[in-house]
């Protein structure tokens, strides 16, 4: 099953500490959405907004056991088009939080999704957007694109 992660758990690490092992990894982004950061991360629907994040294949099972965690169960599965870096495009779910339901602020998340993002070597425009998003998380803008 094909999964955009775009918050903490594209760290593979994370992951395979939680007994998932991913493979097919690839980076990539989805369009029409932007990051907020509240307790957790989500992606919201903007119409000019750009979310990037990593592609990953897990288990069916490692899914749903993964969107059990109480900080999470409310995510929902939807269905987004990725855009690979080498241009290509794959669907995959993609786990977001209604919009209502994204609330506070989570200062040390969004620091460690930053070093995440980094670490990846995901582009710089969208590293300032996780500043922004860490500063401000209600105003947080769309990564020029």
């Amino acid at each position: 099953m094909k999964i955009f992660f775009y918050g903490l758990f594209m760290d593979e690490s994370l992951l395979t500490a939680k007994g998932i092992v991913p493979s097919e990894v690839h980076l990539g982004f989805v369009d029409g959405f932007r990051l907020r950061i509240g307790e957790r991360a989500t992606l919201l629907h903007h119409p000019e907004g750009r979310a990037y994040g990593a592609m990953m294949d897990i288990a069916p099972g490692d899914a749903t056991e993964l969107y059990s965690e109480k900080s999470v169960a409310d995510y929902l599965p939807e269905l987004v088009i990725v855009e690979l870096m080498d241009g290509s495009k794959a669907e995959a779910t993609c786990y977001n939080l209604p919009g209502d339901k994204t609330t506070g602020t989570n200062q040390k998340y969004a620091e460690s999704l930053l070093v995440v993002a980094a670490k990846l070597g995901l582009p710089d425009s969208y590293l300032d957007e996780i500043r922004q998003a860490q500063r401000n998380p209600e105003c947080a803008q769309p990564a020029n694109s």
